[in-house]
């Protein structure tokens, strides 16, 4: 059976030799237009002080580690067990997988985001069994599945990254502001370092990240969404993603480091991950709730 991008190069293949192509990418890119427009118009109204309450959870996050650091644990391949046991006493966000190993460490990430639909049906059972806490969880996600306690919606604005795949270029933001909106950058590690600029975090690691999925092992734990499809050019976008964050942290003071071991990214300034807990000040004890 053909994945999902393959399907769609047939069917634009079909469209073009007929002469469609302009017309169904208007009519599917109209759907994301409006959208769009209505997510601008309430993240304008955010951002002047309207007090949304839909999101007034989120609003008592922000600046709360101001000025400290913390780890961004990815599921990459180059991911072990042992790292995360270091991480115990650190400020942490981690995403999607890093569930499955739970059942091995008393480690928890201070904060668990999930965004992709597909990801959160296959980890639905886990998510059920472990509750993580606090979950954040986005809006557009929200609509679609049943939340669960202690869950905290923050404003999703996925640009024009759903109809690319015509005549339109990829668009990237950074938002400063998770509370106004939060934007798509083709991987859920982007999200989370908006959302961590939003708490106040000056420095902030990447663990884990391997940005390749090319090899045969693409988390470092397999599970049933392993096999989602995934664009072709994935990387590339990513990478491009990954630009609009270091543009936006450097411009702001703001320390973005890879602590990855390997891997194929190269944007973000590396170092070693186990050298960090000697010449860094680990968390302050401050903050532990909100």
């Amino acid at each position: 059976m053909q994945g999902y991008y393959e399907m769609r190069e047939y069917v634009k293949g079909l469209l073009k030799k007929y002469g469609l192509l302009d017309l169904a990418a208007t009519f599917y890119h109209s759907r994301w237009v409006m959208r769009r427009i209505k997510n601008h118009f309430w993240m304008q109204k955010r951002k002047k002080g309207y007090l949304d309450p839909q999101f007034a959870e989120l609003k008592k996050y922000e600046n709360i580690h101001e000025g400290e650091r913390c780890f961004i644990i990815c599921t990459g391949p180059s991911l072990t067990l042992n790292d995360v046991e270091k991480l115990k006493d650190e400020y942490t966000f981690s995403m999607n997988s890093i569930i499955k190993l739970y059942p091995q460490t008393d480690w928890r990430p201070t904060y668990y985001v999930i965004e992709d639909i597909d990801v959160y049906m296959k980890l639905e059972n886990d998510l059920n069994q472990c509750q993580p806490k606090p979950f954040f969880i986005s809006d557009w996600l929200a609509e679609r599945v049943e939340l669960m306690s202690e869950t905290i919606l923050f404003p999703y604005d996925m640009l024009n990254h759903f109809t690319v795949g015509f005549h339109w270029k990829p668009k990237y933001c950074f938002s400063e502001n998770a509370y106004a909106v939060l934007y798509h950058g083709y991987t859920v590690t982007y999200l989370i370092m908006q959302l961590a600029v939003y708490m106040g975090f000056k420095e902030i690691y990447l663990l884990g990240c391997d940005c390749n999925y090319n090899g045969d092992k693409k988390h470092f734990i397999n599970y049933e969404a392993s096999n989602i499809s995934r664009p072709p050019d994935i990387h590339e976008k990513m990478l491009l993603a990954y630009k609009k964050a270091k543009e936006y942290s450097d411009a702001h003071g703001i320390k973005i480091y890879n602590a990855t071991r390997g891997g194929k990214l190269e944007v973000f300034e590396r170092v070693c991950f186990d050298e960090l807990f000697h010449n860094c000040t680990k968390r302050s004890g401050t903050n532990e709730s909100v």
